[in-house]
């Protein structure tokens, strides 16, 4: 305690020196009435300059004043003396859009300071057609849920009327959209086809979608080629969106990759951004010096290159990331017949053998022990969650591949798990790159009720408040400043998103109140399902969802759209 108190005087010392440095209220606006003061506070504003003691009045749902002392009285007030005072944060890759229809709270990352959920990792919630719908219900898991709509603006528009605490934006997704017109086989469109995936991700586009986003190391997308990716996120860019993806390798062709990301960017005309920038496999770690100056180059050229990123050594996603390509063509249900088939599967076994095994492959036959199980289907393998594929594998008396390949047929499912592939070390390095976002990959749940059936990887728990703990404050990975600015500005530009992401009167009110002394990840790989603490106060739209750590049970989240939205003043902003 005593240290603490040192830590936050010499701060605050140092801030009061600063304090006229904050900018004064918009024209016109020092005179009114706020219905919120947020006072004494050291606010960071989100453009990564040093922070300053200062005043934040809110009105309605807007930003009216901040400055070093505030004009006139409101209607309350909230001390923030000691604390740190932000912009709400940015998650640039989340799966929350099956969890909030459950849970509209998104407990896991509101207590993170999180106030706008970004989703469209390849798949998105819409475009849907019937057979899409089908099977989408047919697959459903734990959660279960209607789907009254049919496109992505009708998917954000039905969270937002059932009730969220975040905001919620989108991707279309350049797999879903591939599904809609192809299927889930490996086919080429035709240039019919083609014109009609266009078309879909125009019409994306006008509902409020950022970007194209896409997820290349999974069947079917990876049989999207480059020349169709580029065309469809060319109607992304007319209309001021950017393409964004989990690229086509992670491992030994990692650069590669990354050339066909900015080929893609340079091509079509979009800004990019690399999902959960990484290298995977141990054979791989050296090539972070290599990737950083390919996206470097790229944007020394003049393209807006950015990347994001979860703050751990470990992934996580299916079995599907392990299995050959070809085994999964034309989607879950054909590849656990063949699995079935005795030649198919000893094909699929010779190949995950070989020389092609990507790393995550690696991972399941040579270190499965690296390989933890963590959602089940089926209620009878429920009890193996938590366990390793090592466990489970030596437990049957089988090869750790052959153990999959039997849980993937009994469950029904590509099965999720964590992979220990990636480099500590590179994960503290990446954390400090000026042009990174964060984003936890996971969605946002409660642990308690139906998200207690399944387990999960800590990110969705802790990855935003371990930026600020771990790698700002205890290892100094990155500045404080800075950080906050990469946790909500930089990704707020980067979406094109108006008048979010930054503390500036006239900008939305999503704040967030912290203590950088005690903010801090609660999570582990044992025992993920834990919330984070520090964060004390959150507020969407001006109103309070986190009241000192706790959720209030306001949910005045809302669809957060891009600029090609033809809702806006004049129309959208595509050509």
């Amino acid at each position: 305690m005593v240290k603490r108190s040192i830590f936050v005087a010499a701060v605050s010392g140092l801030l009061a020196s600063c304090a006229t440095a904050v900018p004064e209220s918009a024209p016109g606006l020092s005179g009114e009435s706020y219905d919120l003061l947020i006072d004494n506070g050291t606010i960071y504003d989100g453009s990564g300059g040093a922070p300053v003691m200062g005043d934040i009045g809110i009105k309605g749902d807007r930003i009216v004043y901040v400055g070093p002392q505030a004009p006139t009285a409101a209607s309350r007030t909230v001390d923030a003396s000691g604390l740190a005072v932000s912009p709400g944060f940015i998650n640039m890759l989340s799966w929350a859009g099956e969890t909030l229809i459950e849970d509209g709270r998104g407990m896991s990352d509101t207590v993170q300071g999180v106030t706008l959920e970004v989703f469209g990792e390849g798949a998105s919630m819409g475009p849907w057609n019937a057979e899409m719908k089908a099977l989408d219900r047919q697959r459903q898991q734990d959660i279960k849920y209607d789907i009254p709509w049919t496109t992505l603006g009708q998917y954000l528009e039905h969270l937002e009327k059932r009730g969220v605490t975040p905001n919620v934006a989108s991707f279309v997704g350049a797999t879903t959209v591939r599904i809609h017109e192809l299927g889930e086989g490996d086919v080429d469109p035709t240039p019919q086809q083609l014109q009609r995936m266009r078309a879909l991700v125009r019409q994306a586009m006008q509902e409020g979608a950022v970007g194209v986003g896409s997820s290349l190391i999974y069947a079917p997308a990876n049989f999207a080629e480059t020349t169709e990716l580029i065309a469809i996120t060319e109607e992304a860019a007319k209309c001021g969106g950017m393409y964004i993806s989990h690229m086509r390798d992670e491992g030994p062709k990692l650069l590669e990759a990354i050339d066909e990301l900015v080929e893609i960017s340079r091509k079509s005309g979009a800004p990019a951004e690399i999902y959960h920038f990484k290298q995977s496999g141990r054979a791989n770690w050296g090539k972070i010096d290599a990737a950083i100056a390919r996206v470097e180059a790229a944007r020394a050229s003049g393209l807006r290159i950015t990347a994001d990123m979860y703050t751990y050594p470990a992934s996580s996603t299916g079995f599907d990331a392990a299995f050959p390509l070809w085994v999964q063509d034309g989607g879950l249900e054909k590849w656990v017949e063949r699995l079935k088939d005795p030649k198919q599967r000893a094909k699929a076994l010779a190949w995950m053998r070989g020389p092609e095994a990507t790393e995550n492959t690696k991972l399941v036959v040579e270190e499965p022990d690296k390989v933890i199980l963590v959602g089940f289907k089926t209620e009878a393998l429920k009890p193996l969650t938590g366990k390793t594929l090592g466990e489970v594998a030596r437990q049957r008396g089988k090869s750790p591949e052959e153990t999959a390949a039997d849980l993937i047929v009994a469950d029904g499912t590509r099965i999720q798990v964590v992979y220990f592939g990636m480099s500590e070390d590179n994960v503290r390095r990446a954390v400090g790159l000026p042009w990174m976002s964060f984003g936890s990959d996971a969605a946002s749940m409660a642990p308690e009720g139906v998200f207690l059936k399944s387990s999960t990887h800590p990110r969705a728990y802790g990855n935003f408040t371990r930026v600020l703990g771990k790698y700002v404050r205890d290892e100094k990975a990155a500045a404080l400043p800075d950080a906050i600015r990469r946790l909500t500005s930089l990704p707020a530009t980067n979406l094109g998103l108006k008048n979010r992401g930054s503390l500036k009167a006239g900008y939305a009110a999503d704040v967030v109140i912290f203590d950088p002394a005690r903010v801090a990840d609660r999570a582990t790989f044992a025992k993920p399902q834990q919330l984070a603490t520090g964060v004390r106060d959150v507020f969407v739209n001006g109103v309070q969802v986190l009241k000192d750590g706790q959720h209030t049970g306001a949910k005045p989240g809302r669809v957060v759209r891009g600029p090609g939205w033809t809702g806006w003043p004049g129309g959208g902003a595509c050509k």
